[in-house]
Formats: structure tokens, sequence, C-alpha cells
């Protein structure tokens, strides 16, 4: 039975969980070279217990769930949580990762029931990907997106977040990389979620689009997924290019999702500082949380005035 609907109207079944707080990369625009305040061990949520959240928003019309960190993959035993995820039976089990371990994972994760994968990357330049992570993994990182390839985590999508001045000249490459391969490459706008950002870095979606159209002659398609992407392909090709407009075209009155932070929080919107602590984890108490976030959801984000304020927690903490 659908019960999760907010005040708006707006149906809420897609749940997004952070499985950790922790790391292997430090990108500027997420958060800062030293990195962040962890939470203890004892802090962060067992697995046994987000999967006890994750059936309980099953019941109430969660359909699908997409694992998130930090780095997801940093998390112990990450493949059991997805097994038991798996054994609730949701419609869809995905998972964002940048990447770095997922040819070593690849092979458990498919097994535990990992339908599809989103792997961040926002420079196809080795050096420049070293600028903006503050760490060496590029080479894992290509190996991490073949392997998914291989494994048929279907669709594989790439997450490019344009920069202008650092990456605004290779969306062209990034979109042919789409032509011979079923890669998705959607290109995301900059925003103001933590770490180092500057609003000088923003480039409005519209030009990295028209810029491809223009040069590609793409074709409106779709593919599979949640999220709020409009996707357009090059033809003949085997994968497809999205678009994702957070600040210049918002798509607030079609949010379906919550966020579940490592440390038991529910936060009904990605962009604003609102969270509900789940303090009871009885089903009586993870319900009680669910319909309180609810309550809490706003009509939209204010990203577009938040540039250069200091966030309560980074994009890393919040789950994506």
């Amino acid at each position: 039975m659908e019960k999760l609907i907010d005040k708006w109207g707006r149906k809420i079944n897609y749940l997004r969980v952070s499985v950790t707080d922790r790391c292997n990369l430090r990108c500027q625009y997420c958060m800062p070279a030293e990195g962040i305040s962890l939470k203890k061990h004892e802090d962060i949520l067992e697995l046994e217990e987000i999967a006890k959240i994750a059936e309980v928003g099953k019941k109430l019309g969660i359909k699908k769930i997409r694992l998130t960190g930090g780095e997801p993959l940093v998390r112990l035993d990450i493949e059991d949580l997805i097994s038991s995820l798996n054994k609730i039976g949701f419609e869809d089990i995905s998972m964002t990762t940048n990447g770095v371990l997922l040819s070593k994972k690849a092979d458990k994760l498919k097994k535990a029931g990992l339908d599809r994968v989103n792997i961040s990357l926002d420079t196809l330049d080795e050096k420049k990907y070293e600028e903006i992570t503050r760490r060496d993994h590029f080479k894992d990182v290509m190996e991490g997106i073949n392997t998914a390839l291989e494994y048929n985590f279907s669709p594989v999508k790439l997450n490019v977040v344009v920069i202008n001045g650092f990456n605004d000249k290779e969306v062209l490459n990034f979109a042919k990389l789409t032509k011979d391969r079923e890669l998705h490459v959607r290109f995301i706008e900059y925003m103001p979620l933590g770490g180092d950002v500057e609003k000088k870095k923003f480039i409005n979606m519209k030009e990295v689009k028209d810029k491809l159209i223009s040069k590609l002659s793409l074709q409106k398609t779709s593919t599979r997924g949640n999220g709020p992407a409009k996707y357009y392909k090059i033809p003949k090709s085997q994968g497809s290019i999205g678009f994702i407009s957070a600040i210049s075209e918002h798509f607030c009155s079609e949010c379906n999702r919550f966020r579940l932070t490592a440390d038991g929080k529910f936060r009904p919107c990605l962009a604003r500082d609102i969270e509900v602590k789940i303090n009871d984890l009885s089903k009586k108490g993870i319900e009680k949380a669910y319909k309180k976030a609810l309550e809490l959801k706003p009509i939209s984000h204010n990203l577009n005035s938040e540039f250069g304020k200091k966030r309560e927690r980074t994009m890393s903490q919040i789950g994506g």
C-alpha cells in the first residue's frame, strides 16, 4: 500500500542510503583536503539495521534502493547488505560509487543482487583526475568502468559534474564514450553541497546540452533509472547522454526520494539541513521517523542562493 505521499502530493518510493561517511577520495567540491570529522563506529548504523529500516520502508511504499556514501565500497561486507535487500524484494538495487574498488568487488556485488551502478568521474585526464580528487586512482576507476560493463550491470552510468574552467572542454569527449559502448553519461550541474564551491565554477546545463546537440546531432531518448535526467543519444550509438539541471531548472516537483544518513537520520531533501533522527529502531519507531520526515519534506531546495554557504554536512555525509 502506498503510504508515503507528502503534503505536496509527491509519492516517495525511492530511498538513497549512505552506508558510510568514509571515502577514499577527497574531491574538491565534496570535502576539504584534510577530510571531514568522521563519526565513531558505534554511531554508524549496522548493516542489519539498515536492512530493517529499508524493509519497513518497503511496506510504506519504498520500491527502489540506492547505496551511497561517502564511498559505499569501503564499507566492509557491503555485499551482505545487498543480499539482504535483495531478499526483501525491492524492484531495483543500485549503487553510486567512485569506482576505485569496483573491479575488485564486482563479482561479489553481482552475485549479491546489485542491479546497476553509477560511477562518478569528472575528467578523462589522469593528471586532472589527481588534481580534483587529490588521489591517484584514475587507472583503478577506468578498470572499474570496464569491469562494470563486463559484469552487465545495466545500465552503467557515468556521473560528470561540469565545472567551468576545469572540465568544461571535455564534455564532447565524454559524450563520445557512448558511441561504441553501452555507457550512459550524465552531465550534472555543479552544486553548493560542501567542499570548495565557488559560483564562478557553475555552468548552466543548457549551454552544455546546446553545444552537444549542435556538435553531435543528438536525438531525444530514455534510459532506465530513478532520477531527473533528460536523455539524448548520438544517432546509432549504444549509450545515451543525460543532463541534470538541479540549479537552473530544478525538478523538485517530481522529487520521489528520501535519504538515510550513515548515522541513522532521514534527510527528506538533499539540499536542506533538515534531518529526522531514528531514535527507536523498532518497526513502530522507524515508521514514525518516516512519517516525520514526510511532514518536513520541503516543496523545493534553495541551492540557487547557497553558493559560498558553509553546510552542516558535506555531500559525502548526506548520501547523495
